[in-house]
């Protein structure tokens, strides 16, 4: 629960770290590929809730309660189809944003730490991109897997209750996951960073908690869900990548050069 507090509360400095460090113009292309995502997954999910509703609506052949189950399976689809959109959005937009994010985490260490260069895992844009899908791909297939019987306990009274807190803290973490892994890719390989999140899963679920929150307000939830969530998540990883004593040596500044 500590982690979870810590991970919220490092949303509070996360706007003003931005524009201190100037790196709002890094985060033009995430944007752009947060908004395009979402009008196609809004347009997807609009589409295909009614026909999964009215498949749903087929398994009842029997005619009395035909109408009222018809109603249900509609509502069925419609569930269905935003909870698996927001999903793919993230797990895509945390994918394909991994090349802009890892300069921006990049950054926002070499402030924390007072370093201007640091060693760590030299990657390229392609081997960024390669990482940020396969980290994703990895997660989405696990977060299905938990969500199905998620939404099927749903439908029970009383533990129905439950199943709405737990989806939207199994949608969290992995949201905080992808947040975390774009310092983390410097530092731990796939396997080690998977650890690290297990062992830190009250941050991720904290950065989450307020990445998921973001996507609840129209528009402007979109556009600063990856700036803030990314320097937040960043601003806490590297705290704990130093008290473990899991970060690559750096070399300290010398001079008195600024970040640029």
């Amino acid at each position: 629960m500590k982690n979870i507090f810590q991970g919220i509360k490092a949303y509070t400095g996360a706007f003003a770290l931005i524009s201190k460090l100037k790196l709002w113009k890094y985060f033009f292309v995430p944007i752009g590929i947060s908004i395009f995502t979402a009008i196609i997954i809004g347009f997807l999910a609009y589409g295909l809730s009614q026909p999964i509703g009215a498949f749903v609506a087929n398994i009842w052949v029997w005619d009395w309660g035909k109408e009222t189950f018809t109603t249900v399976s509609n509502f069925i689809g419609a569930l269905l189809v935003v909870v698996l959109g927001f999903i793919l959005y993230k797990h895509i937009i945390m994918a394909f944003s991994a090349p802009f994010m890892s300069p921006v985490s990049e950054k926002i260490e070499a402030h924390l730490l007072g370093t201007e260069r640091h060693e760590h895992r030299n990657t390229s844009f392609k081997e960024q991109l390669w990482r940020g899908i396969r980290i994703n791909v990895r997660n989405l297939a696990f977060e299905i897997i938990l969500t199905i019987p998620i939404l099927i306990m749903g439908f029970f009274p009383v533990i129905g209750i439950f199943s709405t807190v737990l989806l939207f803290l199994t949608q969290a973490f992995y949201a905080g996951f992808g947040n975390m892994d774009y310092t983390l890719e410097r530092h731990l390989n796939y396997k080690e960073s998977i650890n690290f999140v297990k062992n830190n899963k009250g941050l991720a679920i904290g950065n989450g908690i307020v990445f998921m929150l973001f996507l609840l307000i129209p528009v402007i939830g979109i556009i600063l869900v990856l700036p803030l969530s990314v320097t937040a998540a960043s601003i806490k990883t590297v705290d704990l990548l130093t008290a473990e004593d899991r970060l690559i040596s750096t070399k300290k500044i010398t001079g008195q050069k600024t970040l640029q």
